[in-house]
């Protein structure tokens, strides 16, 4: 498996196909992908594509074909009986998320230790000892595998951390009646997390407010590295124009799109008090998107309820909208913002996701999440359709967050 040829070899292990493989893939066209070890990886012509059940559909979509000359270890068959064992006996949705992440580590440590191995016996003088790479909250046994070792720990956080979960019990705690199932992690979530970032010699996140919220728990500041995710857009609409009315009226209303998954984290609440604040004008709020919440006392007839949608009509919404909605308590990045300016589409965001909207150029950013601040600008766009046109054209190419680009930047590291 090794490979004395192979400059500055990486291993990454990942649970699901986050960010739809990116990292392993940038550094598989560099030729430093060593391994990628993950949990399931099903091959265009493996018989589980054949299989007629819905729960597995999943499952067809976990491979790439970027990566079908790539070293990649996975455990698909296990995974099916992990996750029949955890449906079947745990209800706490904390409990299957913590045995999962330990399950795969288990798992991934088997084939660690295989390479190692291999390392141990092929490895030269003046070669360069691997980089492991893997995700936060599923990555302590492996780095301390990899210390062992000798080779250099990269943690990619997949999220603002413990300062997300501080923010959202502050909501839920505004917003009681909306909470159902939602708990904190456990402290012992947090604390094995804290030794993640104590034993990764470098901690990669997506966003300078990913960086901030890092620095606010108080992580090592020097081992923080700021890398955007990389977006390859599956759909490019080709010389996509936008055209504004001279003015919105009821006849023809300005069409503000939310797309994601509507919970409270998302900015919802001032999403909600925006819609009611703006009831009497030529506004239409649509939400499209799986909801964790039930919002079927909000009857307000300028509010659509669309619901979740198959990937292949996300773009008809996008194409009909107006301006794009993205309200975010907090999130590691914020990848619609890059959909959406695909589209051509205007933004207004908050500044608590990755840096994609500069503000009166290619969109809004509020002051801070709340329905009148949200109001405000939407009052804004109606009165001046002009603007939007304007903010249309500066959509920044999504292109600039592309592979090479986080290859370049994996490489600096």
């Amino acid at each position: 498996m090794f490979q004395a040829q192979i400059k500055a070899p990486w291993i990454c292990c990942q649970i699901g196909a986050r960010e739809d493989y990116a990292v392993p893939r940038a550094l598989h066209q560099s030729k430093q992908l060593l391994s990628l070890i993950t949990d399931a990886w099903v091959l265009p012509d493996s018989p589980i594509n054949y299989l007629p059940f819905a729960a597995i559909k999943p499952l067809k979509e976990r491979f790439h074909p970027e990566l079908s000359s790539a070293n990649v270890q996975a455990i698909t068959f296990d995974l099916g009986r992990f996750e029949l064992i955890q449906k079947t006996f745990k209800s706490n949705s904390w409990q299957r998320t913590i045995a999962r992440n330990q399950w795969f580590q288990k798992k991934a440590l088997v084939q660690l230790s295989k390479i190692a191995k291999e390392i141990n016996d092929t490895i030269t003088s003046g070669t360069s000892r691997p980089t492991l790479f893997a995700y936060s909250y599923a990555a302590l046994d492996l780095l301390r595998f990899a210390k062992e070792q000798g080779w250099q720990t990269i943690l990619g956080q997949i999220d603002p951390g413990i300062v997300e979960e501080q923010i959202m019990k502050a909501e839920y705690e505004r917003y009681p009646i909306y909470r159902n199932a939602w708990n904190p992690a456990p402290e012992s979530y947090w604390e094995n997390w804290r030794e993640e970032c104590s034993l990764a010699d470098k901690i990669l996140v997506n966003s300078s407010w990913s960086a901030k919220a890092l620095q606010k728990a108080g992580i090592n500041t020097e081992k923080i590295r700021i890398i955007p995710l990389a977006y390859e857009p599956s759909i490019s609409p080709s010389n996509c124009q936008r055209t504004y009315p001279l003015t919105f009226n009821y006849d023809r209303p300005l069409k503000a799109l939310f797309l994601g998954q509507v919970i409270l984290r998302k900015g919802i609440m001032a999403l909600l008090e925006a819609a009611q604040y703006l009831q009497d004008q030529p506004i239409e709020f649509w939400f499209v998107g799986q909801s964790e919440i039930n919002f079927a006392h909000i009857n307000q007839p300028n509010i659509h309820w669309i619901g979740s949608v198959p990937r292949s009509e996300v773009s008809r919404y996008y194409q009909e909208a107006d301006v794009f909605l993205f309200p975010t308590l907090s999130d590691g990045f914020g990848l619609t913002q890059l959909e959406a300016q695909t589209w051509k589409l205007p933004l207004i965001v908050s500044s608590f996701c990755g840096e994609v909207v500069q503000d009166n150029i290619n969109g809004l950013i509020l002051p801070e999440v709340t329905g009148n601040t949200l109001a405000e600008k939407l009052l804004f766009c109606l009165e001046n359709p002009d603007y939007l046109n304007q903010l249309s054209q500066h959509a920044k190419d999504p292109s600039r967050f592309n592979l090479a680009r986080l290859r370049t930047s994996l490489q600096s590291l």
